[in-house]
Protein backbone atom coordinates (compact mmCIF):
# COMPACT_ATOMS: atom_id res chain seq x y z
CA UNK A 1 0.00 0.00 0.00
CA UNK A 2 1.36 3.42 -1.14
CA UNK A 3 1.85 6.05 1.74
CA UNK A 4 2.49 9.96 1.36
CA UNK A 5 4.60 11.47 4.13
CA UNK A 6 5.80 14.75 3.43
CA UNK A 7 6.55 18.21 5.17
CA UNK A 8 5.72 21.60 3.00
CA UNK A 9 8.92 24.67 3.70
CA UNK A 10 7.01 27.66 2.99
CA UNK A 11 10.34 29.23 2.87
CA UNK A 12 13.70 28.75 0.97
CA UNK A 13 16.25 28.32 4.22
CA UNK A 14 19.84 28.31 3.84
CA UNK A 15 19.82 25.45 6.06
CA UNK A 16 18.30 23.36 3.34
CA UNK A 17 21.25 23.68 1.36
CA UNK A 18 23.42 22.08 3.72
CA UNK A 19 20.94 19.37 5.11
CA UNK A 20 19.99 18.42 1.42
CA UNK A 21 23.99 17.87 0.27
CA UNK A 22 23.80 14.00 0.42
CA UNK A 23 24.47 13.84 -3.24
CA UNK A 24 28.17 14.78 -2.47
CA UNK A 25 28.09 11.15 -1.05
CA UNK A 26 26.76 9.81 -4.35
CA UNK A 27 29.57 7.50 -6.35
CA UNK A 28 28.28 8.31 -9.77
CA UNK A 29 30.65 6.06 -11.20
CA UNK A 30 27.73 3.63 -10.06
CA UNK A 31 24.98 5.46 -11.16
CA UNK A 32 22.37 4.11 -13.46
CA UNK A 33 19.17 5.30 -14.94
CA UNK A 34 16.88 3.20 -16.49
CA UNK A 35 14.73 4.30 -19.32
CA UNK A 36 16.63 7.53 -19.08
CA UNK A 37 16.33 8.92 -23.00
CA UNK A 38 19.74 10.63 -22.86
CA UNK A 39 22.72 8.45 -21.68
CA UNK A 40 23.98 9.81 -18.05
CA UNK A 41 21.19 12.34 -17.72
CA UNK A 42 19.74 10.46 -14.67
CA UNK A 43 23.21 11.42 -12.94
CA UNK A 44 22.45 15.38 -13.81
CA UNK A 45 19.05 15.72 -11.23
CA UNK A 46 21.17 14.94 -8.19
CA UNK A 47 22.66 18.80 -7.60
CA UNK A 48 23.15 21.43 -5.46
CA UNK A 49 20.36 22.59 -3.43
CA UNK A 50 20.79 26.16 -4.70
CA UNK A 51 20.34 24.47 -8.20
CA UNK A 52 17.30 23.03 -8.02
CA UNK A 53 14.99 24.93 -10.14
CA UNK A 54 17.04 25.28 -12.69
CA UNK A 55 15.45 23.00 -15.72
CA UNK A 56 18.39 23.17 -18.12
CA UNK A 57 19.72 19.63 -16.72
CA UNK A 58 17.01 17.07 -16.33
CA UNK A 59 16.41 13.30 -17.29
CA UNK A 60 13.31 12.08 -19.07
CA UNK A 61 11.65 8.85 -19.66
CA UNK A 62 12.04 6.97 -22.80
CA UNK A 63 10.06 4.42 -23.85
CA UNK A 64 6.96 4.71 -21.62
CA UNK A 65 6.93 6.78 -17.92
CA UNK A 66 9.06 4.90 -15.83
CA UNK A 67 12.19 5.27 -14.58
CA UNK A 68 14.49 3.44 -12.12
CA UNK A 69 18.15 4.71 -10.18
CA UNK A 70 20.28 2.74 -8.88
CA UNK A 71 23.46 3.96 -6.97
CA UNK A 72 25.54 3.31 -4.49
CA UNK A 73 26.89 6.23 -1.77
CA UNK A 74 30.64 6.16 -0.78
CA UNK A 75 30.00 5.58 2.46
CA UNK A 76 26.85 4.32 5.05
CA UNK A 77 24.23 6.71 4.90
CA UNK A 78 20.83 7.20 7.22
CA UNK A 79 18.59 8.37 4.47
CA UNK A 80 15.97 10.81 6.17
CA UNK A 81 14.21 12.73 3.77
CA UNK A 82 13.74 12.86 -0.37
CA UNK A 83 12.66 15.94 -2.44
CA UNK A 84 11.32 15.47 -5.88
CA UNK A 85 10.93 18.20 -8.75
CA UNK A 86 9.36 17.18 -11.96
CA UNK A 87 9.32 19.58 -15.37
CA UNK A 88 5.44 20.39 -14.77
CA UNK A 89 3.07 19.38 -15.52
CA UNK A 90 1.49 15.94 -16.30
CA UNK A 91 5.41 14.93 -16.72
CA UNK A 92 6.16 14.96 -12.96
CA UNK A 93 6.37 11.97 -11.29
CA UNK A 94 3.87 10.99 -9.39
CA UNK A 95 4.84 7.76 -7.62
CA UNK A 96 7.92 6.61 -5.90
CA UNK A 97 9.28 3.39 -4.80
CA UNK A 98 12.37 3.62 -2.37
CA UNK A 99 14.59 0.21 -2.40
CA UNK A 100 17.75 0.11 0.16
CA UNK A 101 20.70 -1.68 -0.33
CA UNK A 102 19.07 -3.64 -3.47
CA UNK A 103 21.38 -2.08 -6.66
CA UNK A 104 21.71 -2.90 -8.98
CA UNK A 105 17.62 -3.49 -9.75
CA UNK A 106 16.15 -4.04 -12.80
CA UNK A 107 12.10 -2.74 -13.56
CA UNK A 108 11.28 -6.18 -13.43
CA UNK A 109 12.72 -6.43 -10.08
CA UNK A 110 11.26 -3.16 -8.50
CA UNK A 111 7.53 -4.45 -8.76
CA UNK A 112 8.32 -6.16 -5.50
CA UNK A 113 7.49 -4.66 -1.84
CA UNK A 114 9.75 -1.33 -1.78
CA UNK A 115 10.90 -0.43 1.72
CA UNK A 116 9.07 2.77 1.51
CA UNK A 117 6.60 4.51 -1.43
CA UNK A 118 4.98 7.53 -1.70
CA UNK A 119 2.66 9.20 -3.52
CA UNK A 120 4.07 12.33 -4.70
CA UNK A 121 2.55 16.13 -5.13
CA UNK A 122 3.33 18.64 -7.95
CA UNK A 123 6.38 20.66 -6.39
CA UNK A 124 7.87 23.18 -8.78
CA UNK A 125 9.64 25.04 -5.92
CA UNK A 126 10.95 21.55 -3.67
CA UNK A 127 9.38 23.00 -0.94
CA UNK A 128 7.80 19.40 -0.20
CA UNK A 129 9.83 16.78 1.70
CA UNK A 130 8.94 13.34 1.94
CA UNK A 131 10.39 11.60 4.81
CA UNK A 132 11.51 8.34 5.24
CA UNK A 133 10.44 5.95 8.09
CA UNK A 134 14.65 6.33 9.52
CA UNK A 135 14.53 3.05 11.17
CA UNK A 136 14.33 1.23 7.56
CA UNK A 137 17.03 3.35 6.06
CA UNK A 138 19.99 2.46 8.92
CA UNK A 139 23.38 1.97 7.00
CA UNK A 140 22.33 2.51 3.36
CA UNK A 141 24.85 1.85 0.96
CA UNK A 142 22.68 1.82 -2.12
CA UNK A 143 19.73 2.74 -3.22
CA UNK A 144 17.00 2.03 -6.15
CA UNK A 145 14.95 4.99 -7.04
CA UNK A 146 11.86 3.65 -8.77
CA UNK A 147 9.11 6.52 -10.70
CA UNK A 148 6.67 4.29 -11.62
CA UNK A 149 3.76 6.71 -12.67
CA UNK A 150 3.26 10.36 -13.42
CA UNK A 151 0.14 12.26 -13.65
CA UNK A 152 -0.68 11.18 -17.25
CA UNK A 153 1.65 12.06 -19.72
CA UNK A 154 3.20 9.33 -22.34
CA UNK A 155 7.17 10.31 -20.66
CA UNK A 156 7.87 10.89 -17.24
CA UNK A 157 10.92 14.21 -16.60
CA UNK A 158 12.52 15.31 -13.65
CA UNK A 159 14.75 17.55 -12.51
CA UNK A 160 16.03 17.49 -9.25
CA UNK A 161 15.89 14.80 -6.52
CA UNK A 162 17.23 15.84 -3.24
CA UNK A 163 18.19 13.54 -0.30
CA UNK A 164 18.61 14.42 2.93
CA UNK A 165 20.58 11.97 6.31
CA UNK A 166 23.70 11.50 8.25
CA UNK A 167 26.57 9.94 6.51
CA UNK A 168 29.41 7.90 7.74
CA UNK A 169 32.56 7.00 5.63
CA UNK A 170 32.99 3.69 5.32
CA UNK A 171 34.83 1.44 7.44
CA UNK A 172 37.81 -0.74 6.01
CA UNK A 173 37.29 -4.20 6.63
CA UNK A 174 39.61 -6.93 6.72
CA UNK A 175 39.70 -10.62 6.04
CA UNK A 176 39.74 -12.87 9.35
CA UNK A 177 40.53 -16.43 8.72
CA UNK A 178 39.97 -19.14 11.49
CA UNK A 179 41.22 -22.32 11.99
CA UNK A 180 40.30 -24.89 14.24
CA UNK A 181 41.79 -28.01 15.19
CA UNK A 182 40.58 -31.28 13.46
CA UNK A 183 40.75 -33.09 16.41
CA UNK A 184 40.54 -32.83 20.14
CA UNK A 185 43.61 -31.92 21.91
CA UNK A 186 42.74 -32.04 25.84
CA UNK A 187 45.21 -30.07 27.18
CA UNK A 188 44.11 -27.00 25.83
CA UNK A 189 40.61 -27.76 26.85
CA UNK A 190 40.13 -26.88 30.59
CA UNK A 191 35.80 -27.39 30.49
CA UNK A 192 34.85 -30.92 31.67
CA UNK A 193 33.57 -33.13 29.00
CA UNK A 194 34.86 -31.40 25.90
CA UNK A 195 33.97 -33.28 22.61
CA UNK A 196 35.55 -35.71 21.25
CA UNK A 197 35.90 -34.46 17.73
CA UNK A 198 36.26 -30.74 16.68
CA UNK A 199 35.52 -29.37 13.27
CA UNK A 200 37.59 -27.68 10.63
CA UNK A 201 37.08 -24.75 8.96
CA UNK A 202 39.37 -22.97 6.68
CA UNK A 203 38.35 -19.96 4.98
CA UNK A 204 38.91 -21.12 1.10
CA UNK A 205 38.83 -24.86 1.49
CA UNK A 206 36.30 -27.09 4.02
CA UNK A 207 38.29 -30.25 4.94
CA UNK A 208 36.51 -32.95 7.11
CA UNK A 209 38.86 -35.77 8.71
CA UNK A 210 37.48 -39.22 9.63
CA UNK A 211 39.19 -41.63 11.47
Amino acid sequence: MSCCSHEAHQHDDPERGREFSLYTKIDFQTMVCLNEAVEGAGATVFKPWDMRKDKSEFVESDADEELLFNFSFTGSVKLKGIIVIGGGGDSDPSHLKVFKNAAPMSFDDARRHADQEFDLQHDKDGLMEYQTKVTRFNNSESLSLYFDKNFGADETKICYIGLRGDFSEAQKRGVVICTYESSAQLKDHKTPGASDFFCSWHFLELQIISG
